[in-house]
């Protein structure tokens, strides 16, 4: 039994009344619903898990529970996420070719459904400030093999000076009080108190005051907390409004009869577009506790004071000579359309060989943790394919591929341990396991399968 704060009980009995405040109370004393989605840039090579229990109004998403050694999870063909947490990057509706910004992204369940709706096309920026959460949010973001994005490691000040006006659609999931996590994390009560649902409230504005910087002219923001409090939330939305002209828009595409909406009466407002806005309670049997608002900018560019841009130097490309190298090990694959201009488009840093989703010369100042797709790296009179490209080739079919026919080998490798398989393939290949590529691998000419999954992957024989 979760022991809720009395002042939180007693908040949500003034605000919904007696009998909706103990649904409220009584939900929070069931167990958190789970889900996952299916990852639309892999998922015709094979459909995963079981597709009979749907989300509402989110495609590819259902509800069950996948583990974290599960093939589907390990070649980022799935991606576990809570139910309505699943709707904010469904109400931003982006399209191929955007700039889009998810500036408080980690872990990175937001970050993969927009990379999804881009199809690899445009630039996708996802920043998050806490230097151990990001390395979470690019291991689920490699998974993915999202071949546009811009994993950044800063505050949302040092972007906006980067990225002025910039933004077709920037998504602000804030950082909040966590009333809607209560029963999925109980840690979440220990340091919940009106006082911090005002703290965080101000820390809110301060994030956003950034965030809009960034916008170009009637740019959509995507204003998102997992806290049932309106002074996170309503208050908030209507902050923007007030403030910066910004108008707020109804997701007409959200027609789930399990989806609140917002209350202007709960922060004594008479603005009725405040109803627009989503609110998802847990007594409700979607998800999680949830808020998302649409928000757009007027046409005018909001003033951002940022220095005045040098000349930026041309990236270092590849000789004809590391070329061969490359092209060497790729032409056995089959390269997606993100890939297939990889010679005019890749570069090389410290011998790392990447294809950029930004030009590196023009991200000085920032912390950059990766920047587009990592090819590999250049060795010796030779290349050695890196792990990122494993999970990109894995959106399109492929011959070169090494099939681990028992969970026992299976486990064997996420291990980190060398196979023996029978294969007339030789060289580098990619790994399977029932269907699901998650790995490189080289076959040797005895046929041992030598382990290419990163150590920073690999799982633990006692686990």
């Amino acid at each position: 039994m979760l022991d809720l704060p009395t002042e939180f009980i007693e908040k949500y009995q003034q605000l919904l009344g007696e009998e909706e405040a103990q649904k409220l109370v009584a939900s929070l004393q069931t167990e958190s619903k789970k889900a996952y989605r299916i990852n639309s840039l892999k998922f015709k090579q094979k459909t995963p898990k079981s597709t009979d229990q749907p989300v509402p109004d989110i495609p590819h998403a259902y509800y069950g529970e996948v583990s974290s050694q599960d093939p589907e999870w390990v070649s980022g063909s799935v991606y576990s996420q809570d139910p309505a947490a699943m709707f904010p990057a469904y109400i931003a509706k982006v399209e191929p070719g955007e700039n889009v910004l998810d500036l408080c992204a980690a872990p990175g369940g937001k970050t993969t459904a927009l990379s999804e709706a881009l199809k690899n096309k445009g630039l996708l920026v996802a920043n998050e400030i806490s230097a151990t959460r990001v390395k979470a949010l690019r291991e689920n973001l490699e998974r993915f093999g999202i071949s546009n994005a811009l994993i950044t490691n800063n505050d949302s000040e040092a972007l906006a000076k980067k990225f002025p006006n910039f933004f077709d659609t920037i998504l602000v999931d804030a950082p909040c009080s966590g009333e809607g996590m209560f029963r999925k994390n109980p840690d979440a009560i220990t340091y919940w108190s009106q006082d911090y649902v005002l703290t965080c409230a101000e820390r809110q504005k301060d994030i956003l005051t950034e965030a809009v910087k960034m916008l170009k002219p009637n740019g959509k923001l995507i204003y998102s907390t997992c806290t049932f409090s309106p002074e996170e939330d309503e208050a908030i939305v209507l902050w923007l409004v007030e403030k910066y002209g910004m108008t707020i828009e109804k997701a007409n595409h959200v027609v789930s009869e399990k989806v609140s909406y917002g209350n202007p009466s709960f922060i004594n407002s008479d603005l009725e577009d405040l109803k627009k806005t989503l609110r998802f309670w847990p007594q409700d049997n979607l998800g999680e506790g949830q808020f998302a608002a649409i928000l757009r900018m007027p046409d005018e560019e909001v003033e951002v004071k940022s220095k005045k841009k040098k000349k930026q130097k041309n990236r270092k490309g590849l000789t004809n000579e590391e070329k061969g190298f490359v092209k060497k090990v790729l032409d056995h694959f089959n390269l997606p359309e993100s890939l297939q201009n990889w010679e005019e488009n890749a570069c090389v840093r410290q011998d790392h060989v990447f294809i950029p989703a930004i030009n590196p010369s023009e991200l000085k100042g920032l912390k950059i943790v990766n920047n587009g797709v990592e090819l590999g790296l250049l060795k010796k009179n030779r290349f050695e394919p890196g792990h990122q490209l494993a999970e990109v080739l894995g959106q399109v079919d492929q011959e070169n591929v090494v099939e681990l026919d028992s969970s026992e080998d299976y486990k064997k490798y996420l291990h980190g341990e060398t196979l023996r398989v029978k294969t007339e393939l030789r060289g580098f290949i990619l790994v399977a396991r029932e269907g699901f590529i998650f790995s490189f691998g080289k076959v040797t000419g005895n046929g041992v399968l030598k382990n290419f999954y990163p150590k920073g992957l690999r799982i633990l024989k006692d686990e």
